[in-house]
């Protein structure tokens, strides 16, 4: 770069240019941000058809309750062994 002065004439030519480059930057700035959401979107829609089905499928099938075997204390099984003999 130089360190001359510039002319007012070149310093306007200057920012005229740096002014076009951002316009173009932020246009495509903004067309990245629109395909994103876009992307986002779609899949957020594909993921919230697959949960709605699961969904549907599980309260279609619903899963057996699970049976808790029942605990024995030491006190019970000596009453039933003793009641049975």
């Amino acid at each position: 770069m130089n360190d001359e002065p510039k002319s007012p004439a070149e310093m306007k030519e200057i920012r005229l240019h740096r002014k076009r480059s951002q316009e173009v930057e932020g246009i495509k700035a903004m067309a990245e941000i629109a395909a994103a959401d876009i992307a986002i979107r779609k899949r957020t829609e594909q993921l919230r058809a697959l949960r709605l089905a699961r969904e549907a499928a599980d309260l279609a099938n619903p899963p057996e309750p699970k049976v808790k075997p029942k605990r024995v204390t030491k006190a019970k099984a000596a009453s039933k062994t003793a009641k049975k003999g």
